[in-house]
């Protein structure tokens, strides 16, 4: 009895989470939304975590994701666009890496079976890089990026980014080399900025075509709209008739169309759409009905420069070796890669997906 009365008077209660209703706050820590708790990253109370259908590629980076509401708000459903959050909405992202043997080695893998404690992290397992706060103040979202120590204790303000060396390793032991870049808050509004008329920063990922899925809470799987909708989070969940991207590893559940379209659409989508910073580019990647020439199909680059390859059409049915699209995913080169920002590496998964769905396309460009 003495040891468990021990325990209890040692374990930590965090302070409440704070929102700052203006500032940058220089440590995450004055934030309280996600805390450092022995090995362990914890989720403050009434902080949800959340997870996204197919999830935006960051260099193999595995992300944890977090909402917190104030007390007596409630966020409205939206269809089509972001969750319509309150003032004093706190969204968290926090980027980070399965370790590897060796200074700076990370693993590049999709397994997550090892990453978490509860709804948090373990730290034994990982290896925290930043994390991103998005803010709901009266004026609007901010973006307030936060970089951790090497000693994983603590998360400070770098409002001018920073770049974290780091050494992918693979299953087969192959080692790559790359920088982690950190954006500027710039840099931020880059993507979050998907109106080009308005350049509000909005959020990106919860969507409800992203977030209708199950997702594992400390309480048992639950779907997510569901979820943030029991708890008091969310009103208007329309229930079956909610959006949902495919997952775009999932071949024995979705259409290789639905895969590319929904990989497309969280990787590509928030620049090239109607109304995007892209959207001259006549090309448009989101989710929707759009014409055939707007997914690039026969459809020739309009300010492209070297990022062409010398190939003639965003998309050739049946060649991706003649697609621009496919040439440049698989690119580092920063004056040719696409998605331009976010990215160190290339996702060599995610351009097989690509690579594959074109592949299967049929047709021909004779006539364009």
């Amino acid at each position: 009895m003495v040891a468990i009365l021990l325990l209890a008077a040692c374990a930590r209660t965090p302070a409440p989470v704070t929102f700052h209703a203006d500032g940058y706050p220089g440590k995450l820590s004055d934030w309280n939304v996600v805390y450092r708790d022995g090995d362990a990253l914890a989720l403050n109370d009434r902080v949800v975590p959340f997870d996204l259908n197919t999830p935006l590629f960051s260099d193999y980076a595995h992300k944890l994701r977090t909402i917190w509401i104030p007390e007596g708000t409630i966020a409205r459903y939206q269809p089509h666009e972001a969750l319509d959050f309150p003032v004093g909405t706190i969204i968290s992202k926090t980027f980070f890496y399965p370790t590897a043997a060796g200074k700076d080695a990370v693993a590049r893998t999709d397994d997550t079976s090892h990453d978490h404690t509860g709804e948090g992290l373990d730290l034994r397992n990982v290896r925290m890089i930043e994390t991103r706060l998005m803010v709901r103040r009266e004026q609007g979202w901010v973006a307030i990026p936060y970089v951790w120590n090497e000693a994983q204790t603590e998360a400070t303000l770098e409002r001018t980014g920073a770049d974290v060396p780091l050494q992918l390793v693979a299953a087969d032991g192959s080692r790559e080399d790359f920088v982690y870049e950190v954006p500027d808050q710039n840099q931020c509004a880059g993507c979050h900025a998907s109106n080009n008329t308005t350049r509000e920063i909005v959020p990106l990922g919860p969507k409800a075509r992203h977030l209708n899925k199950d997702y594992d809470y400390a309480g048992g799987r639950e779907n997510q709209l569901a979820h943030l909708q029991k708890i008091g989070y969310l009103r208007g969940v329309p229930g079956a008739d909610a959006p949902r991207n495919a997952d775009w590893r999932d071949a024995a559940h979705a259409s290789l169309d639905d895969r590319a379209r929904a990989y497309l659409d969280i990787n590509c989508g928030h620049c090239h759409n109607e109304k995007g910073p892209a959207d001259t580019s006549g090309l448009w990647l989101d989710v929707g009905d759009h014409p055939p020439r707007h997914l690039g199909l026969c459809k020739p680059p309009i300010a492209a420069g070297q990022g062409t390859g010398d190939h003639r059409f965003g998309i050739v049915p049946g060649k991706p070796d003649e697609s621009i699209l496919a040439y440049r995913m698989a690119s580092d080169d920063p004056g040719v890669r696409m998605p331009e920002l976010g990215r160190d590496t290339v996702h060599r998964e995610g351009v097989e997906l690509i690579r594959a769905w074109i592949a299967a396309m049929e047709g021909d460009c004779n006539e364009a």
